[in-house]
């Protein structure tokens, strides 16, 4: 069987934690933004973990698994 590929996509989205969680960005950040909020807007900046759901699409398209 051949080596599992990195998703291209999925290799510039997240970033893997020392504890080995899943960093990922907040999305609705980059346009349209003058109808949201700031306090909407500060909340978007900061990263976030990828939830247990998600987790294992995640890490398939990492190859970690």
């Amino acid at each position: 069987m051949p080596k599992m590929k990195t998703h291209c996509g999925a290799k510039k989205r997240f970033k893997l934690t020392g504890t080995g969680k899943i960093k990922r960005k907040h999305a609705y950040k980059s346009h349209i933004l003058t109808k949201k909020s700031k306090k909407r807007k500060r909340n978007l900046t900061y990263s976030t973990i990828v939830h247990k759901t998600d987790m294992n699409n995640v890490k398939q398209m990492l190859a970690m698994k």
